[in-house]
């Protein structure tokens, strides 16, 4: 596992002669740190990584308030047709995003959202996939809670609020990293849904080093290196929650 990581961090510090060279070298005889600032020379670097931390974020946070808000409604309250309504919203998850993709584009672009934080961040504020996961830790809890809050008085968004959400600490973070490893690494949607290159993301960024009939290995590793590392912090200091949440919402291998 670490190997492709550690072979990424050596390229993105060789010459372009070297990241060539067959055999391959680990080590490269001169290490060469311009790549970093040349990466930033060649592409709006610092533009796309404002946009894919302003799409993470929001796409975080809206998923973690719409789909704790849908999980606590199928696991706890009573309606009519909500198995149904539940279904449904799974099957979302069997239908391919590129069976969708021109209808989404066709809808994006009836709203003027093309080209906007807009069609970046709304449509990826919720998804059936944070739903399921935080409805099955709701419904691992004990209803004993529930009924004890419903005795004191308390509502539905009460005990929404004060009793289910400070225990499920660790769903809601699986959850988050979850969505910020599908939102930082996206490239089908902000590719087809932005033309201009102050709306582009990272992802995009670094497909541009790689040509047609050439790639430039050592400026593409070293932009892959900058775009890595945020993520890699997140999961080592978040870790600890994330497979407790995974544990305990019954998704287990």
């Amino acid at each position: 596992m670490i190997i492709p990581f550690l072979w990424m961090i050596s390229t993105s510090v060789k010459s372009f002669a070297e990241s060539m060279q067959v055999p391959p070298v680990w080590f490269p005889v001169k290490l060469h740190i311009e790549n970093y600032a040349n990466v930033m020379d060649k592409v709006n670097f610092g533009r796309y990584y404002l946009n894919t931390f302003l799409m993470t974020t929001g796409r975080t946070a809206g998923q973690l308030v719409l789909c704790s808000l849908a999980a606590y409604a199928f696991a706890c309250m009573r309606f009519p047709g909500k198995s149904v309504i539940f279904v449904i919203m799974l099957s979302v998850l069997m239908i391919p995003s590129q069976v969708i993709m021109i209808p989404s584009f066709v809808i994006m672009r009836n709203l003027n959202w093309l080209d906007s934080f807009y069609v970046l961040i709304i449509p990826g504020i919720f998804s059936a996939f944070g739903t399921f996961l935080l409805r099955q830790f709701f419904m691992g809890l004990p209803r004993e809670l529930e009924e004890a809050a419903k005795i004191d008085g308390c509502s539905y968004f009460g005990i929404y609020s004060r009793v289910y959400l400070p225990l499920s600490t660790s769903a809601l973070v699986s959850l988050a990293i979850f969505t910020i490893l599908n939102s930082w690494n996206d490239l089908q949607w902000p590719l087809i849904m932005t033309s201009q290159d102050e709306m582009r993301v990272l992802s995009i960024g670094i497909s541009t080093f790689q040509g047609q009939h050439a790639t430039d290995y050592p400026l593409l590793m070293a932009a892959a290196v900058m775009a890595t590392i945020p993520i890699i912090l997140i999961f080592i200091f978040f870790q600890r929650y994330f497979i407790e949440g995974i544990a305990m919402s019954g998704i287990k291998g």
